[in-house]
């Protein structure tokens, strides 16, 4: 019997698969503890739907990630921040902090967990860092730290 698995079965395959099992594993697992669901045309149709879906939503997210990581490679961003004695400052500029000034500058957001920075920016200076906004698109800024 084919059988559309609604949810992960140890041994058998992840969900939205569709497998060969068994006629009694199906009937007396799976589908009693709604696992799986028999494989007829409105099951397969659904699934179909589900994967052309989920296809589309990779391909917008992968165009839009394309079209920020085009946007801000090779610019820089302006961070104002205080400094004692010897120019360090005070705490540090953190991937949060250049994300918001990302949003004010170039008005695009930008997840914080996204943007990876070589280290801590605690002095005055130019910086550079990466922004991975998707599978294999990444884009290089530079972060400019002037005392304010």
């Amino acid at each position: 019997m084919k059988a559309v698995l609604l949810q992960d079965v140890k041994s058998i395959g992840k969900k939205g698969e569709l497998k060969e099992v068994s006629d009694g594993y199906a009937r007396n697992f799976l589908l009693p503890r709604k696992l799986a669901k028999e494989a007829n045309a409105q099951a397969m149709n659904e699934l179909k739907n589900a994967e052309a879906a989920k296809e589309y939503k990779i391909k917008t997210e992968t165009e839009q990630a394309k079209k920020n990581a085009e946007a801000l490679s090779g610019r820089a961003v302006k961070i104002y921040a205080k400094a004692g004695q010897g120019g360090k400052l005070f705490g540090s500029v953190t991937a949060k902090e250049i994300c918001e000034e990302i949003k004010k500058q170039y008005n695009i957001d930008v997840d914080k967990r996204k943007v990876v920075l070589d280290g801590d920016i605690k002095s005055y200076g130019t910086f550079s860092f990466d922004i991975k906004f998707y599978n294999g698109v990444t884009a290089t800024m530079s972060v400019v730290v002037c005392e304010q």
